[in-house]
């Protein structure tokens, strides 16, 4: 994990531009000096991440220091300081100037949200680290620091959503406080955002490290050692450190020569007659019959084709089966298709049944506004091929949602009329395995009894959960009528 570190940490790809040859230095130099913190900028930013600050300011204080003592366009520059103070941790010695330099980072783009914070990655890594609960770190180039818990805690609900008080307090009260007081968010959409963010990236950028490494406590003692101007020498100057990484040296091989006697007459043609040039003529080129399939295809997305024209398109589908993945019909244009060309639409659709897209077709059909001819198309692919027990059974709940949710009294008899007879069809053929939709079915029809076709089908539902079989020998089929006793109990005749 230390392997994707500073430079991928801020998307700081600014790095490959350090290779150039001496003589564009001059040239980049005043662009390196806006990319870099100056001396006193630096010493502005100590002073307000230093341990007497930390323990007496709240971390809102800080934050504003920091933004009343910068430029909005020097916040990019102030958070990369902050992250190399984070990254070594003799020059943020108390845990305390840890949680505000945390808090900084969050102050500066706390207007916006936090996945398009350039700092996002620090927050998810600090989350991440695995190291043992001692707030140390293990001395790996580039390496953030290893969070207490509490700290951890704290910058999970900072990340996540922190209420209005959770800025209030100071930095040593948060280092101080207990564990249970913070609360962690759902940080899974930054985590993504931050994921497709690097997926951007090359792989020689993602696996960039940063040139300084850190030295053991043990030899950062002695007189000439200061905190500040170690940060100086990294932070300041011409091309300093902090803008400096070390990625892998891409090889590319010279290429074996083929052996052969001949191996290099291709260079030197003496007979240019005996190199021809294999071009096929018909690349790209569009045929008259493709373009009278694509103009017919972008009518019937409009308006209803004539006889003579759907035979004409069906023609050309014959011809090339092919053509139909480039008449530029797509799932969305799917509707439009149905509604006013049915036909053509279960022609395509047939031939589609390959396609890698054929679960969005089935998708967009099953999601359009139910008409007759959409179950005629359904209906016509029921027949024809085996479709999905799942499309079917959910475009069967749309029809009777649909009936059951239309105002008209007109619209919504006639729609009833339809969904039963669509339904009495797919019975019968034996396409659906009526059983799993029984209750639903029948709840339709008992809601919808005053019309006969809902009646019919209820009838055919009873006959089908009482064992008895439908038979058709040249005869009508068997249907049963209710009737009242005296009584006030049901009687069926068989008609």
């Amino acid at each position: 994990m230390w392997s994707i570190k500073f430079a991928e940490f801020v998307c700081l790809d600014v790095n490959n531009c350090r290779q150039e040859k001496k003589s564009r230095n001059l040239v980049l130099a005043i662009a390196y000096i806006k990319m870099t913190i100056s001396v006193k900028e630096l010493s502005t930013l100590l002073g307000i991440l230093s341990e007497q600050n930390c323990e007496t300011q709240q971390m809102e204080a800080v934050g504003n220091q920091v933004l009343q003592c910068f430029n909005k366009q020097d916040y990019y520059k102030v958070g990369c300081a902050v992250v190399l103070l984070l990254q070594q941790s003799d020059l943020l010695l108390r845990n305390s100037q840890r949680v505000a330099a945390i808090s900084v980072l969050y102050s500066l783009y706390k207007g916006e949200p936090i996945s398009m914070n350039p700092f996002a990655g620090v927050f998810i890594h600090l989350l991440e680290s695995s190291s043992p609960e001692t707030g140390t770190d293990t001395g790996l180039a580039g390496e953030l620091p290893t969070l207490t818990p509490v700290e951890k805690a704290f910058v999970a609900q900072l990340i996540s959503g922190p209420n209005k008080d959770l800025l209030k307090k100071t930095p040593a009260q948060v280092s101080a406080s207990d564990e249970s007081t913070y609360h962690m968010g759902d940080l899974s959409g930054v985590q993504l955002a931050l994921a497709e963010r690097q997926s951007q990236l090359s792989h020689s950028s993602r696996s960039a490290i940063p040139v300084t490494l850190s030295v053991e406590s043990g030899n950062k003692t002695g007189e000439n050692y200061s905190p500040k101007k170690v940060a100086e020498q990294l932070l300041t100057g011409l091309n300093p450190p902090v803008e400096q990484c070390y990625k892998p040296e891409f090889f590319r091989l010279v290429p074996p020569l083929h052996q052969c006697d001949t191996e290099l007459v291709w260079l030197f043609p003496s007979q240019p007659t005996e190199h021809t040039v294999a071009y096929d003529s018909s690349l790209c080129i569009t045929t008259s019959s493709d373009a009278e399939a694509r103009r017919l295809m972008s009518r019937a997305f409009k308006s209803a084709l004539t006889l003579q024209q759907q035979q004409l398109f069906l023609a050309e589908l014959e011809r090339d089966p092919s053509l139909v993945y480039h008449v530029g019909l797509t799932p969305s244009k799917l509707p439009q298709l149905v509604e006013n060309n049915p036909l053509i639409a279960i022609e395509v659709l047939l031939r589609l049944m390959q396609s890698s897209q054929i679960t969005e077709y089935f998708s967009a059909l099953v999601n359009m506004e139910m008409s007759l001819h959409s179950m005629e198309v359904v209906n016509r692919l029921t027949t024809t091929v085996d479709l999905p027990t799942e499309f079917v059974h959910l475009y069967i709940s749309n029809c009777i949602s649909t009936c059951e949710t239309i105002r008209d009294r007109y619209m919504q008899n006639r729609l009833v009329r339809l969904v039963c007879v669509f339904l009495q069809s797919l019975i019968r053929n034996k396409i659906i395995n009526v059983q799993e939709l029984f209750i639903e079915v029948q709840a339709f029809c008992i809601e919808f009894s005053r019309i006969r076709e809902a009646a019919a089908l209820f009838r055919l539902l009873k006959q089908l959960d009482s064992g008895v079989e439908t038979t058709q020998g040249g005869s009508s089929p068997v249907t049963t009528t209710t009737s009242t006793t005296a009584s006030g109990s049901p009687s069926n005749s068989a008609k």
